[in-house]
């Protein structure tokens, strides 16, 4: 006999609106486009199949010759496979269709829903850009709107001409409007509800001025890779955010103030070469935040069944009601407060018994285990919460790690993380994530209101790297958990920072002028807003 599934309950919107799986982030933007659209709903796909293969999409191009001239059906068919679609299993027999790579906004209505889970992330997002504060998030929000749905009337859904477009949005929406009346999308329905703001309110902020920053680029930048440094950023951003909740959550509970968010910071190895000193550092800096999974999860289910005693206390007239009808996670922890020790009390009793019962054994033992938290004698609620923890630690500690490795996309362009076949992680930062950086660190306000491209100093960058994202290159982060630097830390210090001059230099942004440090200087790609040359 398993436990009530009231019991096993996990993922709280208070917390994340993640559901903690392998997250593909196409999919992600694939599920965060209905919601651009919709205003934060999620949509109901009206007259899609239940499958899609790829000679679905072929077809249209070589049916409509007004529209698609001179389609040769072989070269149609693998440029559609290779550059338009979203393939589970790519180039294995069991390859099949998700969707069409998220380039252009109706993209999501080609999706195989079952294939193409963004397992809440689209929904985090969507909200985390929303809660900016001093009207941020609705202009990063109206941005991206524009940016995906270009080339579209929103009224009439149908292509209005007049934009710049490249070759491939124009066949993905030439595509949707050949498949208009066979294919749509409604919005989602279900009850009214307030989005629940982020733990952290200044990583919406981040978030919200990264992406305006990003878009910025759109005339010069090609669709394609401005859409691929989007989904590098939509990563790192919900990579950071959650890591910064495995550390403030339980600090929360147990009453301590984390400072910014309990973001802290990553030690990443620039160089990415294994079993030097400077990646036994990022070792242990993974090592560290990793392993305050289990502390996350326990904190997790007590915030999930404080939120179980507040209806409870509802029902029984105990408590008021917030005036959206939901209390925040602080409410919640506020619960565990003397004042509601005794109806904190009866309801642990209760819900202890039906666990213990549900554990035990055919010969009416329980396992060792949980016989040990019980013998402890704390009190019912938290004997509860240990009993729950204990029987699920391990599969949620499982999902967890996957979760964190797809999201920091470990092993992919634009890691911050990596991990050989048979060794450890390390945090690492991948050229492709530091080119999504550097755009974004070379814009600053140009006193008209806008932005402008800016000479940065390396240094300068490092301080942005470090200040606004917690990754540390050239010193330890604070908080403890490398300890202090000695000799031999010092010596590859300067290393990671030397190696890390390097790759600036290898992906076209740097150019040795001295040997000064102080006057190393990062030089625009694009050069954008007033005052350009």
């Amino acid at each position: 006999m398993g436990l009530h599934r009231e019991d096993k309950k996990f993922r709280h919107p208070g917390i994340s609106y993640l559901d903690y799986k392998q997250i593909d982030m196409d999919r992600v933007l694939t599920g965060f486009l209905p919601r651009l659209w919709w205003r934060g709903s999620g949509s109901v796909l009206v007259g899609s199949p239940s499958d899609l293969g790829v000679g679905k999409f072929v077809e249209p191009f070589l049916e409509h010759p007004e529209r698609f001239e001179n389609f040769d059906p072989d070269i149609t068919h693998r440029w559609v496979e290779t550059h338009l679609l979203d393939l589970v299993n790519r180039g294995r027999p069991t390859q099949a269709v998700a969707g069409l790579r998220p380039l252009h906004g109706f993209t999501y209505r080609f999706r195989v829903a079952r294939r193409s889970r963004p397992y809440g992330a689209d929904e985090q997002l969507y909200w985390m850009i929303h809660h900016a504060s001093e009207g941020r998030g609705t202009a990063a929000l109206d941005h991206l709107m524009r940016f995906f749905f270009a080339g579209v009337d929103p009224r009439t859904r149908l292509p209005s001409g007049g934009d710049q477009i490249d070759v491939e949005t124009q066949a993905l929406i030439s595509l949707a409007e050949v498949e208009m009346g066979s294919i749509t999308d409604r919005e989602a329905g279900g009850a009214e509800r307030r989005p629940c703001p982020p733990l952290d309110p200044t990583a919406s902020d981040r978030l919200a001025d990264d992406v305006l920053k990003l878009l910025y680029h759109q005339e010069v930048i090609p669709r394609s890779v401005l859409v691929e440094h989007l989904k590098i950023l939509f990563a790192l951003h919900l990579a950071l955010y959650h890591l910064g909740l495995m550390r403030s959550l339980p600090a929360r509970l147990a009453g301590a103030d984390t400072g910014n968010g309990g973001r802290g910071g990553l030690f990443v190895d620039v160089a990415g070469v294994p079993g030097t000193a400077c990646a036994r550092l990022a070792e242990r800096s993974a090592r560290r935040w990793y392993g305050r999974i289990p502390a996350f999860v326990q904190a997790t289910f007590t915030v999930n069944k404080l939120d179980d005693f507040a209806r409870h206390l509802l029902r029984i007239g105990q408590l008021r009601r917030g005036g959206d009808g939901r209390l925040s996670v602080d409410q919640l922890i506020g619960l565990l407060g003397p004042q509601h020790r005794a109806e904190r009390d009866s309801f642990g009793r209760q819900r202890r018994a039906r666990v213990l019962e549900a554990l035990e054994g055919p010969d009416g033992e329980l396992d060792p285990v949980s016989a040990d938290l019980v013998a402890l004698g704390l009190d019912p609620f938290t004997t509860y919460i240990e009993l729950v923890t204990a029987q699920r630690m391990a599969f949620h500690r499982k999902y967890l790690t996957e979760c964190l490795d797809t999201l920091l996309l470990k092993n992919r362009p634009g890691a911050l993380v990596a991990q050989p076949r048979r060794g450890e992680r390390r945090f690492i930062l991948d050229s492709r994530l530091i080119e999504v950086l550097l755009q974004l660190a070379l814009l600053r306000p140009d006193g008209q209101g806008g932005l402008r491209t800016v000479p940065l100093r390396v240094d300068e960058f490092l301080t942005v790297l470090k200040d606004r994202y917690g990754l540390y290159i050239d010193e330890f982060p604070p908080g403890g958990d490398l300890g202090r630097p000695g000799i031999a830390d010092q010596a590859a210090l300067r290393a990671n920072r030397a190696a890390f001059v390097a790759r600036l230099r290898e992906i076209g942004f740097y150019t040795d002028l001295s040997d000064a440090y102080i006057t190393q200087t990062i030089l625009p790609r694009y050069r954008l807003g007033a005052g350009e040359p």
